[in-house]
């Protein structure tokens, strides 16, 4: 029994000393293969991301502006009568050639009645006129009428078409007049003042009612005299609107001289056809180009705001993700926002903040390195 024992204990003997390196190197591989990745690794990995790069983008220098209306006048009545209809009134929205005032009629309609009966009796006139005009003509080309007879005949024609034209022209003039009665938007836009109240007797030239047109809108800008060379020059600026977006001006207008009192240029500055959330009274700012310039680009979709803090969630090499505060310069063009601070070229930027706000919560602090 013992000596069947002795090979079996002396094994354990021979173990015994590199028991303690197998277990450390067992625990060594399964705590490297069990732990789970670290944080960076995936999180970051996972994101979409865009490089920032530099690139070449228009130099501006913005100013303030007001916006008005290109199209605001007044209507005036062109006849006379009495304010029967109104409508429409201050702030109401009326498209083009929508009825807006109505006058009474009924003197216009009897004088378009009195027209129409004299328009008819100077016709009879002209067709007696041309039928006797006829019948001398055919007896003066056979000799037996003398030529002051023909004369005659064709100067009583000559008259009688002059007076239906006249009669003509009154019954035009009277349907004018007629048609003055009913006053209608010369374009679409919105009431913005009421001159005269239902029941007033008005004439030729009372104002009645002043609207403006919000589908054409344009920026005035009082520009400094140093600066009017390069617009000239450049003849290039944009709208920046209060959502944060801008619009490109379709056409802008620079006085050839300068106001004497102020010494600054008004320039207009016109806005695309369209609503686009501005309204006259309203002040913007408006970007004027005056040369190109280096920036770094960043894609406005990456862009995070908090009040009035700009930021971004920036991804490393090693996939960790970091959040970012940034300078930035005017609102985004061509959908990239300028960066004056807190990039760097070639960094990697989540363009989905929300998934990237996830990630940059779930993923761990990184581990400390061992001391030595």
């Amino acid at each position: 029994m013992t000596s069947r024992n002795r090979p079996l204990r002396s094994f354990h003997w021979r173990l015994a000393p590199i028991l303690p390196l197998l277990l450390a190197a067992c625990l060594a591989g399964c705590s490297d293969r069990d732990a789970p990745a670290p944080g960076p690794g995936g999180a970051g990995a996972r994101l979409e991301t865009a490089v920032v790069a530099a690139a070449t983008v228009p130099r501006e220098t913005a100013f303030d502006g007001v916006v008005e209306a290109v199209n605001q006048s007044t209507v005036s009545a062109q006849t006379s009568g009495r304010v029967l209809e109104m409508p429409v009134d201050v702030g109401d929205q009326v498209e083009k050639g929508a009825l807006i005032v109505r006058f009474t009629d009924t003197e216009q309609k009897a004088h378009g009645a009195a027209a129409e009966s004299a328009l008819g009796e100077a016709r009879a006139r002209l067709a007696e006129a041309q039928l006797e005009f006829d019948r001398t003509r055919e007896i003066y080309a056979k000799k037996l009428v003398a030529k002051a007879q023909y004369d005659r005949a064709r100067a009583d024609l000559d008259a009688a078409r002059a007076r239906a034209d006249a009669a003509q022209a009154a019954v035009d003039e009277v349907r004018e007049e007629l048609a003055h009665t009913e006053i209608r938007a010369p374009y679409a836009g919105i009431v913005v003042a009421r001159h005269v109240q239902i029941g007033e007797t008005v004439g030729v030239g009372t104002p009645l009612m002043t609207g403006v047109s919000l589908e054409h809108l344009r920026v005035r800008v009082d520009v400094p005299h140093q600066h009017i060379g390069v617009l000239r020059k450049h003849r290039q600026a944009r709208v920046l609107l209060p959502d944060d977006g801008s619009l490109a001006a379709e056409d802008m207008r620079i006085p050839p001289n300068a106001d004497p009192e102020t010494h600054t240029f008004r320039v207009l500055v016109t806005l695309p056809p369209g609503e686009h959330g501005v309204y006259p009274g309203m002040l913007l700012k408006v970007a004027f180009v005056t040369g190109t310039e280096e920036r770094l680009l960043l894609p406005a979709a990456a862009l995070v705001r908090r009040g009035e803090v700009d930021a971004a969630y920036v991804v490393g090499e090693d996939g960790r993700i970091a959040f970012r505060y940034l300078r930035i310069g005017s609102p985004a063009v061509a959908g990239r926002v300028p960066v004056l601070a807190g990039l760097a070229a070639g960094e990697r930027v989540a363009t989905d903040p929300l998934a990237a706000a996830v990630a940059y919560k779930a993923q761990r602090p990184p581990r400390a390195e061992a001391a030595g």
